[in-house]
C-alpha cells in the first residue's frame, strides 16, 4: 500500500519525465491546467501513466473533477484502497 508521499513522488516523476514539468513547479496545490500547463490530452496521458502503475483501472468519470496535484493524489489513494 503506497501512502500519501510515495504517491506524491511516483506523480512528480510521471509529470517530469513525461510532460518535462519543471519539479519545481509542482507542489500539491498546484492546479493541472493553469499552472502546470496540462490540456485534456495530456490528463488522457496521466490516466494511462497511473493506470499502468498501479495496476489499477481507473474509471475516466473519477478523474472528471481533478484539477490540483492534490486532487491525483487524493484519487489515487482512493484507488489503492478499493
Amino acid at each position: 500500500m503506497q501512502n500519501r508521499d510515495q504517491i506524491l513522488a511516483m506523480l512528480s516523476t510521471i509529470l517530469v519525465d513525461e510532460f518535462e514539468i519543471d519539479p519545481a513547479d509542482i507542489s500539491l496545490d498546484a492546479s493541472l491546467y493553469e499552472e502546470l500547463d496540462l490540456d485534456s490530452i495530456d490528463a488522457v496521458d496521466l490516466v494511462i501513466k497511473l493506470q499502468q502503475l498501479t495496476g489499477k483501472k481507473i474509471q475516466p468519470e473519477e478523474f472528471k473533477t481533478v484539477r490540483t496535484v492534490n486532487d491525483v493524489v487524493n484519487a489515487v489513494e482512493g484507488l489503492m484502497q478499493s
